[in-house]
């Protein structure tokens, strides 16, 4: 278990040595966790502690200020980054003490630290992470973010025009009959309040019998000179006109009969002018029933409760009707902007593919003379680029990486060609160039020395050291010609303290250097002939 551990890394090339099984990769997990990847919280063997990560990195020259910007951080030169991980599945980050989430380590991640592990030797016969290679060197970073958000545009632009083309497919079909429909409706010139004042007007001429009787009594009952309404008003008028001068009272009930008078007198002109309009009309009748059922039957057609949504119904069929009448105008206009937007990303794939062809020469010359020098002087790379009519997810490229390993091979797919020890120093020789080209701050190697020895580690550890020169170069290591190339040297063990197994981490001085690349040599015996080899390797 590891309990408390802290490790002070700096610049230059820094070994990590350890027995298997004494924990070497702690700190590249432990990396990992600050940078953002999930944690294995069974781990943690005491639920009541909390396990803590936390890493100091100089980013004084990585100029991120516009990145802690953007994601509202405080940025230090110092920057502080700390993680916080509980039994019980729960998790926190900070940058500098602000709270954040694991993307966004994962985003600083990026800027900070490349962790070579184990298996990412075996990535290098991948397709995308050489692609990832070669735009690196051909710094199309901006070109592919500029097309990848151009081909979301694009594809959202072809989705569209797949939706339109489905809509149109069914309104065709549908066109004759919506068409039927909507001419229908707008044959019966619908109006709101149509439907009331038709129904109103067909009881009147329905009723015209009955109407002209009632009328004329009401009329006559107000009219009669003698025994008529009016006629008896006027007379009770006449006679409070007559007491009016002895009391305000009566002269108040005298106004209001005069009012009355008034109002009859209307009432009675309205009576006979709707007398005299009301009279049999068949013909009108038969139009009104006609309108009426008309309406009726479109409301029983189309389920509906009123005129209003009659007339919403006939917009609908309306709009329907226009969108397959205009479907050759919208077609148009889509795909002439998806041609447009096709053609600007065609630019920048071309560039793109212009920048990966340019790179590939220098590429495959500085990794062949690399691994050249680490025991394959007779290998050859080659890197097949072909320009497609397809869009992919970075461009319209295919790439092909092939090797003939030995003089006179044919050559093969680099992933089916080369062995594990092949892979091992193409990869090392890959990172050094990207390392002294992107300028790359830290960059940790988890034996990427695996299926070699020997000369070969020799010149490896001559890379490494180089590399070292430059930025931050951590080798997690099993052999000692590597091992000896450190600016500084870590080893990694495990003590039993309390009958528990703790694992811890130390600086080896010089003596302890000379012993540790002994042992590793010698397999634990401490040799004066491994002693002398260790000594040599030192020096």
């Amino acid at each position: 278990m590891i309990e408390d551990i802290k490790i002070d890394l700096q610049q230059g090339f820094t070994i990590i040595t350890g027995e298997t099984g004494a924990g070497k990769s702690i700190m590249l997990g432990a990396l990992g966790l600050l940078l953002g990847k999930r944690a294995d919280y069974s781990a943690i063997r005491n639920s009541k502690n909390k396990c803590v990560i936390e890493g100091v990195f100089d980013i004084a020259n990585y100029k991120l200020t516009d990145f802690f910007t953007a994601e509202d951080l405080d940025y230090e030169d110092q920057t502080i980054i700390r993680r916080e991980i509980l039994a019980s599945g729960k998790s926190r980050a900070f940058i500098n003490d602000t709270p954040v989430t694991l993307p966004t380590l994962v985003k600083l991640g990026d800027f900070l630290i490349d962790i070579h592990g184990q298996h990412q030797t075996l990535s290098l016969g991948e397709n995308q992470y050489q692609f990832e290679i070669l735009d690196t060197l051909s710094k199309n970073h901006d070109s592919l973010q500029e097309f990848q958000e151009g081909l979301k545009d694009y594809k959202k632009l072809q989705h569209k025009l797949t939706v339109l083309k489905e809509t149109q497919a069914l309104a065709i079909k549908e066109h004759d009959y919506n068409l039927f429909l909507l001419k229908e409706l707008e044959e019966a010139r619908l109006k709101e309040g149509m439907l009331e004042n038709l129904e109103e007007r067909h009881e009147e001429l329905n009723n015209v019998e009955t109407l002209t009787e009632h009328l004329g009594l009401a009329f006559n009952q107000i009219q009669q000179e003698e025994i008529g309404t009016i006629a008896g008003l006027k007379l009770v008028r006449t006679n409070l006109s007559k007491i009016a001068g002895f009391s305000g009272n009566y002269t108040s009930l005298q106004e209001r009969v005069e009012s009355l008078i008034i109002e009859l007198d209307d009432i009675a002109q309205e009576l006979e002018t709707s007398l005299e309009r009301v009279e049999a009309n068949p013909e009108e009748l038969d139009e009104v029933n006609a309108k009426l059922q008309v309406i009726y039957n479109l409301k029983k057609k189309h389920s509906a409760h009123s005129i209003e949504e009659l007339l919403s119904i006939k917009t609908q069929l309306a709009q329907k009707v226009a969108l397959t009448e205009n479907a050759e105008a919208d077609l148009e206009q889509l795909n002439k902007e998806i041609f447009e937007k096709k053609v600007n990303l065609g630019l920048i794939t071309k560039k793109i593919h212009e920048n990966r062809e340019q790179t590939i020469p220098g590429l495959i010359s500085d990794v062949e003379k690399i691994i050249s020098d680490l025991g394959m002087p007779n290998a050859r790379l080659k890197m097949e680029l072909k320009f497609r009519e397809e869009f992919y997810s970075n461009g319209q490229d295919q790439l092909f990486w092939y090797l003939s390993a030995n003089k006179g091979g044919d050559f093969t797919e680099l992933k089916k060609a080369a062995s594990g020890g092949e892979l091992s120093r193409i990869m090392l020789a890959v990172k050094s160039i990207l390392a002294s080209k992107s300028k790359l701050p830290t960059i940790i190697f988890d034996e990427i020395d695996t299926g070699v020895s020997g000369d070969i580690a020799q010149k490896m550890g001559d890379i490494l050291y180089n590399m070292g020169q430059t930025m931050q170069v951590i080798a997690i290591t099993h052999l000692p010609q590597i091992a000896g190339k450190g600016n500084k040297h870590f080893k990694i063990f495990k003590e039993d303290a309390s009958e528990i197994t703790v694992t811890k981490i130390k600086e080896l001085q010089p003596e302890e250097r000379i012993e540790e690349l002994a042992m590793m040599l010698g397999g634990n015996t401490l040799s004066k002939s491994a002693m002398a080899h260790a000594k040599a390797l030192l020096n």
